[in-house]
This record gives structure tokens, sequence and C-alpha cells, in this order.
């Protein structure tokens, strides 16, 4: 259900087709009635005085069970650029994708309620959107420069989820989960159809989509101060989130994480600039690797020949590959492909290919031939897979723009 205001808006508000680009921010809302009015009088005060850009905000009612709804269609009467409308599910994620696919801004954005965001970062998070600088634009309360006050319990969650998100995925975002975000919206509707999640990990699966697909996300850091009358339940929804990762790494580890979406190519902005066209793969790079895969089937044989006295060939094979594939990766993520940080649960991945392959071939050794043809067999084998170790590192565990 909409209000008027939803269904007929005002024209001269909505052209985006002419001057500068109109923005909707989004407020969805959950028996919200206490804090909605006052959310809405100080966004619009606010927007009405320091916020150059066209603009209308939308609240969403997603499932309310007080007087929410009644309250937000009479801020919808009362404020001309006000708009409302009501769904009868729940989950943040569900009022976005609602709002978001059905705005006529070419900018979308979202809030919460209580405000938490000081609203100063507002225009910074939309400019680098509305320049065309970044796809989406989120902002973040764990970067330098951002002052936040809330409790230890939410501070220690919020650090360790985003840690994994860094480590296990190598997400170059530091805060998932800041109610305060912005997106093109012409981009964001195809990531939209490929988020499965309609609640609280909507935001994280976004925006790991969106990076997997080559795209640039701004961050702005925020003032932030905690609400203690959110609607967020703390376990819980870590626990989701949880489930949410491991769902999002095994759709990307089987590929159904590619988005057609325009991806920006840089392109020099002086017209006589004689620029070198980058090759596919750089000879530096491969002879890094090809060093580093040397080195690491030395070690690995170092490590196999004096473990098989005392273990089996499958558990002798599995820790040495443990201890120089760790070795391996660590040293290409330094010296070969330069990344600051090791996507662990990629990098798991790709060993789980290295060891039943591996396996196989110590068991394809004939009885009595030796430790050092079972060595041989598996180092043989592992120089196989090199061309596909490489391909496997550059383009999926250890890559800067991921497709």
């Amino acid at each position: 259900m909409d209000t008027r205001a939803a269904t007929a808006p005002s024209p001269r508000i909505l052209d985006i087709g002419a001057g500068p680009a109109s923005v909707d921010i989004v407020i969805p809302v959950l028996n919200e009635e206490r804090a909605l009015p006052g959310c809405v009088r100080t966004l619009t005060a606010f927007l009405d005085t320091a916020f150059p850009l066209p603009w209308r905000i939308t609240i969403v009612d997603n499932g309310s069970t007080d007087a929410t709804w009644p309250v937000a269609a009479g801020l919808a009467r009362q404020f001309e650029r006000v708009h409302a409308r009501r769904l009868d599910i729940r989950g943040r994620g569900a009022a976005l994708r609602a709002a978001w696919q059905d705005s006529p801004a070419g900018i979308v954005a979202y809030m919460d309620v209580d405000l938490s965001t000081d609203l100063g970062a507002l225009f910074p998070l939309v400019a680098s959107v509305a320049s065309g600088h970044s796809e989406l634009a989120i902002g973040t309360r764990l970067a330098h420069g951002a002052r936040t006050r809330r409790s230890l319990r939410r501070e220690v969650v919020s650090r360790g989820y985003n840690a994994l998100l860094r480590y296990g995925f190598g997400a170059r975002f530091t805060d998932a989960q800041c109610g305060f975000k912005a997106a093109r919206t012409d981009v964001v509707r195809p990531l939209m159809a490929k988020v499965e999640d309609d609640s609280w990990f909507f935001d994280t699966e976004l925006l790991l989509l969106a990076e997997h697909n080559g795209l640039r996300v701004h961050e702005v850091p925020v003032d932030w101060i905690e609400d203690v009358d959110s609607r967020v339940r703390i376990v819980r929804t870590a626990f989701d989130d949880l489930k949410g990762l491991a769902r999002v790494a095994w759709a990307l580890a089987m590929g159904r994480g590619r988005v057609e979406v325009a991806r920006p190519e840089p392109t020099p902005t002086h017209p006589d600039a004689v620029v070198t066209r980058p090759r596919a793969v750089p000879v530096t790079r491969f002879v890094s690797f090809a060093v580093i895969g040397a080195i690491s089937a030395i070690l690995y044989a170092l490590i196999y020949l004096p473990l098989r006295g005392s273990w089996s060939p499958e558990m002798t094979n599995l820790g040495a590959l443990v201890l120089a594939g760790i070795i391996n990766i660590e040293a290409n993520r330094r010296w070969t492909f330069k990344r600051r940080t090791t996507p662990h649960f990629r990098a798991a991945m790709l060993f789980m290919v290295n060891f039943p392959l591996t396996t196989l071939a110590v068991h394809a050794v004939p009885p009595g031939a030796g430790r050092a043809a079972e060595v041989g067999a598996v180092v043989a084998t592992y120089c196989l897979l090199t061309l596909i170790h490489f391909a496997a590192l550059d383009r999926w565990v250890l890559s800067r723009t991921r497709y």
C-alpha cells in the first residue's frame, strides 16, 4: 500500500534527465512509531538547508504491528518530498530492494531511522557517486577519521565480523554493516537480482558482489553514536551473517557471482598522453611465481621425506602441503601479486583441489618404489598444476579486480 505522495511525486523533483543527479533516501522502519517523526523532520530540515542535490525521502514500513504506518502516511501528506510505502514482509533488505527497484532517482541511498550517523557525511557520501568516481559509497565507523560511541560488545562484534570479511574474502571495504549507504541506481539493480538475503545480511552480500564484479566502493568516515533503542539483535544477526557468508562463499567459488554491469575503465586525461597497453600477464609476475613455485616444491620434498618415516602417505602429504602451501601463498601475496592481505577462504579452496590430486599421485606409485618415487610423483603433479595455480591466484585468490 502506498500513499498518494508515493504514487504521484513532484515532476520537478524527480526529473533525472536534466540537471544534477537526484537522490532518493530510503528509511526502512519496523515498529518505529516513536522515532520516525523526529527522524523525518530533522532530515527534511537538513536537506532543505544543507543538501545541494534534488532529493526525496522514501519511508518503507516493512511489517510493523504498531502505529508506524499511520505515522508514515501522515508524514507523507505533511511533507511534499516525503513518500511512504508499506510492505507486508519484514527485513531491511526487502525494504531496500522494493524501494530501490522502483525508485525514479539516479542515486539511491538509505540511512537508519535513529540517525545514528551524523548527517554531515551525507553529501560526501552521495558526491562520490554523483560525480561518477564510484558506483557505491558507504559510511564507515572503522576507518581512520571515524568517531564512534558504542558499547564494547557491539564494537567487538563489528570489528571481528569485518576482519572476517577482509581476511576471508579479501574485501577492501572496512565496515559492511553501517546503515549509511548510496549507489547508482542503474548499477545496484542488477546486483540486487543476485542478492538472496532480505534481512540484515543484504548489505554485506551486496558489497561482496560489487567488489567481485570490479565495481568501486567509496568509503566515508562518519561520526556515529549508538542508539540503545535499536531493533538489531546482535547475537542472532551475527549468526545469520555467518550463515550468509558461507552461502556467498560457495556461490562465488562456483562462479555464480558474475553480474553484467558497466565497469568503467581508466582513461588518460591529457588528450596527447602516450600510454602503454598493459600485458595480460606480466613476465616479471610469472617469473616470480615460477621461482616461488620451485622453492615450494623443494620445501615440500624436504618436509615429506622425514615425515613419511612415521606417517601414512595421506597424512604426510597433508602436512607437507599445508606447510609448503602457507609459505607459497604468503610469498606470492607479498612479492608476486603485492597484496596487503590474503583471502584465506579462497586459498583454502585452492588447497582442497591440490590435496586430492596429489594424494592420487602418491597412490599411483607402484608398491615398493620407494619414498623418492612418492615425492617425485607429487612434485611432478604439482608442476603440472603450476599454470592452473597461477591462473587461480591471478584471477581469483589474489586478484585486485575480480569478475
